[in-house]
């Protein structure tokens, strides 16, 4: 039976949610070590942590409960929320880091609760002599002790636990607020701290886990009535009340004692308080209360990760999902719980095991942040949550996540990422079927897309001639006979341009034929792949090919600008095709287009080494088209060891006159090219262009001729052929000046 499904019987409310997150936050942590920081940094250094604490954990709190009130939340707290969002692969990931965090946070919480007894220590070490400062003797039969008592008696225990026990911490933090300074005649200063003190971020590194309570209350999830009700308003009432005496313990703590007193005493709230045994009491409710909370829900993200198959073995999977019979109480996963914080505890120091804990966290935080502001900017139809966090929100909490997090402790924070990616590529190693992030990010990349082709739809209305560019079109109904067309189109849409591939498919559009042209198109797209085009891929079904050329033409770009450039393609041993584009040559003149039409040889492109361009007097106005698409297929790979020659031939009583006109053209930029780059030929009378174009250009890979409208109504087809000694040919006409600096 699947463990997160599997039917519970103890229905918690709201408040267990804000016990166990306000019972953590107001645990060892602020007992033990905001005395200890406010000597390293000071009273504004202090706030100046909380704040950044708080600009973490709100965001993170206020997108756990956006996230919480738009899906059903089941058991696995905070790894169930990031697996259902960002995919199980990853979300395994995370899920793994954060189980480990909050395994080894028990341990702290423990060690923490043993250092409540420092005061017992002293007594029988002054009254009988015996040594007993080493927490270990509390903390191993401790961390014993509460695992034995989930095993024994379930979550149940641990929220009727948490009552007494947060009641108990809050009459110890108003104790100690009505204390009094340590001396009487003690100044407060504001702005001291001690000589050498820690930085910020060090500081920073040890206090973070005071602000982890926020997850603590999602590990409820699948103990709760109603998660999308208590999780957000239990979480995000219990981080402000949190907040707040925050402050209150800080401006205290200042008030009342030294830099140094606050350093060297870790328990100097029992020496401000009206009744100094209430802090190591309230200490030790606070410690014992989190690892109770800690216990509660490790093992239960553990068993979530065990019941998804997150594990390479199905046999550990399901040992570890195993529940009891009633409730569903891990038990498996509590033992794999109970020996990692056993060792920890081992380990023994505060310090140490709160750096590691706050590493883990505060990665945990940053991608639940991101989460949130990923669903904002995807806009997914499906992401309707009840509450609603903002989007700059959690972007501030992701990217204050992982600048803090190499602040901290550069060491940690390289190898947790190190041990998060491993874990990561082993999870999807095993689960290649399942995807990532794929569906947030299409999401992501969908709104980013639909806004860009907006921007750019109504930019482009007043664009300059010179910022040309082309979105080309191109129709062929031979894309799996030939593809010269389609070489061509990649190269134009590599880096300068947008091209956009029809496969025309004639006939009439029927449920057979509208699948069989998703099938071709699925294989237009394999290639596209495999040849690592930009190219638009589609299909078309139109009874002929003048409906199908009045359709393209009337199609929106998917880059967001306008197409202004049609092209088509025929192949010169069998130019049947030709027939189809002359006869609709008057159809595209109707449209502000360029026109291509490439004439395939079966040469095809050879070594990609030459283009020719041929100018002529009487086709200037295609000159520039013609020279800026050579440069633009050059600027492809493929043609990295390309050259293009250029070729301008007058006649020879008119060269000296057209060689001026010429380089005033150069000049004056409406011609983008060098002298030196163009071989001038001299037509002699009876002499045809054609046949000059076919001596010189044999040896050409691709070539470039320019066409005019009133050529193709006074010569049709004839126009385009008699260049058989050629590879391929590209003839190239403009609808309109074009002005290319």
């Amino acid at each position: 039976m699947d463990v997160l499904s599997k039917k519970k019987n103890i229905g918690f409310g709201t408040v267990p949610v804000f016990l166990t997150t306000i019972s953590t936050i107001l645990g060892a942590i602020l007992f033990l070590r905001f005395g200890w920081a406010a000597g390293h940094v000071g009273f504004w250094g202090l706030i100046g942590i909380i704040i950044l604490g708080h600009l973490i954990t709100i965001p993170t709190a206020m997108a756990i409960a956006e996230i919480a009130t738009n899906q059903k939340v089941e058991g696995g707290g905070a790894y169930y929320i990031i697996s259902r969002s960002f995919g199980i692969n990853i979300g395994g990931a995370i899920g793994i880091a954060l189980f480990l965090a909050q395994a080894i946070s028990i341990s702290f919480y423990v060690v923490a609760f043993a250092e409540s007894f420092s005061p017992i220590f002293d007594f029988v070490n002054t009254r009988f002599g015996w040594n007993l400062h080493d927490p270990r003797i509390i903390s191993i039969p401790a961390v014993i002790a509460i695992g034995l008592l989930m095993f024994l008696r379930g979550a149940n225990v641990g929220i009727k636990a948490l009552y007494f026990i947060v009641a108990l911490l809050f009459l110890a933090i108003f104790l100690f607020i009505i204390g009094k300074p340590i001396h009487a005649n003690y100044v407060p200063d504001f702005t001291s701290k001690i000589s050498n003190g820690l930085s910020q971020y060090a500081v920073f590194a040890v206090i973070f886990p005071a602000f982890t309570g926020i997850i603590a209350g999602l590990g409820l999830s699948g103990d709760l009535k109603d998660p999308k009700k208590s999780i957000p308003l239990g979480t995000i009432s219990a981080t402000i009340v949190g907040g707040i005496i925050y402050v209150f313990v800080a401006y205290k703590l200042v008030n009342c004692a030294s830099p140094q007193q606050l350093v060297d005493d870790q328990l100097i709230m029992s020496r401000i308080a009206v009744w100094g045994p209430i802090i190591p009491i309230g200490l030790a409710a606070g410690a014992i209360s989190s690892a109770l909370g800690s216990i509660m829900v490790a093992p239960r993200t553990l068993q979530a990760l065990g019941g998804d198959d997150i594990f390479g073995i199905k046999s550990l999977n399901k040992w570890l999902s195993i529940g009891k019979e009633k409730d569903n109480e891990p038990q498996n996963a509590g033992l794999i719980s109970i020996a990692i914080a056993f060792f920890f505890v081992l380990i023994g120091s505060v310090n140490f095991i709160a750096e590691v804990i706050s590493m883990f966290f505060i990665i945990i935080y940053g991608v639940i942040c991101m989460i949130s502001f990923f669903e904002h900017f995807a806009a997914d139809p499906a992401y309707r949550p009840s509450f609603r966090s903002k989007w700059w929100l959690s972007l501030i909490g992701a990217i204050l996540s992982f600048i803090l997090m190499f602040r901290m402790n550069l060491q940690y924070a390289v190898v947790s990422l190190i041990i998060m990616v491993l874990i990561f590529l082993a999870v999807s190693n095993t689960h290649k079927d399942r995807k990532g992030l794929s569906n947030i990010f299409k999401g992501v990349i969908f709104q980013l897309s639909r806004n860009l082709r907006v921007f750019l739809q109504k930019s482009s209305r007043n664009e300059e001639k010179s910022s040309w560019r082309p979105s080309v079109i191109c129709i062929s109904s031979d894309s799996f006979t030939r593809m010269e067309a389609f070489e061509l189109l990649r190269w134009l849409s590599h880096k300068y341009g947008f091209g956009t591939y029809i496969h025309f498919m004639q006939g009439y559009l029927s449920k057979t034929f509208f699948e069989e042209s998703n099938l071709v198109q699925e294989k237009l797209l394999k290639i596209a792949d495999v040849s690592k085009s930009n190219i638009f891929i589609d299909t078309l079904i139109s009874p002929s090919y003048t409906s199908a050329i009045a359709q393209v033409i009337q199609l929106p770009s998917v880059s967001g600008k306008e197409n202004n450039m049609i092209m088509f393609e025929y192949a010169k041993d069998n130019p049947v095709n030709l027939d189809n584009v002359v006869d609709n040559f008057q159809l595209l003149k109707s449209v502000d287009f360029d026109v291509c039409i490439l004439g395939s040889s079966s040469k095809s492109y050879g070594y990609k080494s030459e283009l020719h361009i041929w100018i002529t007097t009487r086709d200037i106005r295609n000159a520039n088209l013609m020279i800026l698409l050579g440069y633009i297929i050059l600027g492809h790979p493929d043609w990295r060891k390309g050259m293009i020659k250029i070729f301008a031939v007058y006649p020879e009583n008119e060269m000296q006159d057209q060689r001026k006109n010429l380089l005033h053209s150069i000049k004056s930029g409406r011609l983008p090219i060098s002298p030196n780059n163009i071989n001038l030929i001299a037509l002699k009378e009876e002499e045809k262009i054609q046949q000059i174009i076919c001596n010189n250009s044999q040896d050409a890979n691709l070539t470039i001729i320019g066409f005019r409208e009133e050529q193709v109504k006074r010569t049709g087809n004839s126009l385009f052929l008699g260049y058989d000694k050629l590879g391929n040919v590209l003839f190239v006409n403009t609808n309109k000046d074009m002005q290319i600096a």
